[in-house]
């Protein structure tokens, strides 16, 4: 039964995935999310359901179009393979549960947001906006310790990113993605996530860096690794700390 259940998760996390797509590519270019239909880039041939078959389609035409052969950009199987695996991550790590939900939800923001900081070095508000309630209200209905822990951790979360935004580090729109993020993962869970970032974001930027695929100076996008962080943070945050508190004491 487990395996049915993971099976139907994945699946749904794929074909969330196709749509995050759209939302992640479209939205910050100022596109309407239901026309044109799904169509290619290239050629702008209309695609047909066999083509929107997600990660499955991309792999049996290779990453190209059927219709004119030029080669279709890996970020949409990206989006759509790692929605599915971190749908039944969560899954595994949670289950069917109140916070299972939470970090479905969690899931869905981190893929957009990467995908358009990537793309565009942009976090748009509408996206901001859309999941803002969505976490109010299930934090509320499954809340993970009190309140003022969530409040505490969105306040120190987007406050740490201002102070950095002020001195020009950081963007207004990672500023209020972690203030978001910081209300879902309450404190001190948010205070790990900053941490985890700023770790993958210093190995990765210095490997490309060295390897010189970007400047010195040049700004990368710091979304992706909020997300990353507080995803780490979400589901083994406790556990984290409770190792580094034992491993101090």
């Amino acid at each position: 039964m487990t395996i049915i259940v993971a099976s139907y998760i994945t699946l749904i996390g794929l074909i969330l995935g196709s749509f995050y797509n759209v939302v992640a590519l479209r939205m910050p270019a100022g596109e309407s999310l239901l026309r044109p239909p799904s169509h290619c880039p290239s050629c702008n041939s209309r695609l047909k359901s066999r083509d929107l078959v997600p990660v499955l389609s991309y792999m049996l035409n290779r990453g190209k179009c059927r219709y004119c052969g030029n080669r279709i950009s890996p970020i949409y199987v990206l989006g759509e393979a790692a929605t599915g695996l971190l749908f039944l991550w969560i899954y595994l790590q949670f289950g069917l549960t109140g916070k299972g939900i939470i970090g479905y939800i969690l899931v869905s923001l981190a893929v957009i947001v990467t995908m358009t900081d990537l793309k565009y070095m942009l976090i748009p508000d509408k996206v901001l906006l859309f999941f803002l309630p969505l976490f109010f209200i299930l934090v509320l209905i499954f809340p993970e310790g009190s309140l003022v822990s969530h409040l505490l951790g969105a306040v120190s979360g987007g406050g740490i990113l201002l102070l950095l935004a002020l001195f020009g580090g950081m963007g207004l729109g990672d500023v209020k993605l972690m203030t978001i993020l910081g209300f879902v993962l309450g404190f001190p869970n948010v205070i790990l996530a900053f941490l985890i970032a700023c770790l993958l974001g210093t190995i990765v930027g210095g490997a490309l860096l060295i390897t010189g695929r970007i400047r010195r100076k040049q700004h990368i996008p710091f979304g992706p690794w909020l997300a990353i962080g507080a995803l780490l943070a979400f589901a083994y945050g406790s556990d984290l700390i409770g190792s580094y508190l034992a491993l101090i004491g």
